[in-house]
């Protein structure tokens, strides 16, 4: 390997680790009171056009494709800001690892996964998603003729999002999986997948 090759890598490295540790500082600023408004996300939107380019880490594709998506309506909805801000507050405090998905043992999905249908069947998301949106999530079930909803002893099934990690009890998301697999146990016939599995039946 060349010297130039090798500085050239070590650099990009410094300079990943930079902007990781900058956005982790932003969204731990923008989360702070617990709130994001349309202000804040669009600053984050322009933070991360500047860096999306300069950076190999997938957090900050993900965010800014996560939030061109918010943002093309124009407008930052209250449902859009709480999924911004769960994935922010999970970033910021290290919570998940971008990329890792957690085996199957560590969460109480269904095994074997079961085969999923979705004409009639009513779901609920929890979780961040690679998929899109919650509401990308949804759509995707109500295209196919399914039902969407919060977790209720009709649901069908539960989908959590592709982004997690072993502290996952801990997180927004983990009281509604607890409850799910509280509720499976009791014989309520519902099924826990994960987004790949959900997402390999669309």
């Amino acid at each position: 390997m060349s010297i130039e090759r090798f500085n050239s890598m070590v650099g990009n490295d410094r300079l990943s680790s930079r902007q990781v540790d900058e956005l982790i500082g932003i969204a731990r600023g923008v989360a702070a009171d617990g709130t994001l408004n349309q202000s804040e996300v669009e600053f984050l939107q322009k933070w991360l056009a500047a860096s999306v380019d300069r950076s190999d880490q997938p957090i900050i594709r993900v965010l800014y494709d996560r939030i061109n998506a918010v943002l093309s309506d124009g407008i930052v909805d209250e449902d859009e800001c709480q999924d911004l801000l769960t994935t922010l507050n999970a970033f910021s405090s290290r919570d998940f690892e971008l990329g890792e998905v957690l085996k199957a043992t560590t969460l109480p999905v269904c095994d074997p996964a079961p085969k999923l249908d979705f004409d009639g069947r009513t779901y609920c998301f929890t979780g961040v998603f690679n998929f899109g949106q919650r509401k990308a999530c949804e759509a995707a079930v109500s295209e196919r003729g399914g039902r969407c909803g919060s977790l209720t002893q009709k649901t069908d099934v539960l989908v959590i999002g592709l982004y997690a990690t072993e502290s996952w009890k801990h997180s927004s998301f983990g009281n509604k999986i607890l409850k799910a697999a509280d509720m499976r146990a009791q014989g309520v016939p519902i099924a826990i997948v994960s987004e790949q599995h959900w997402a390999g039946h669309l």
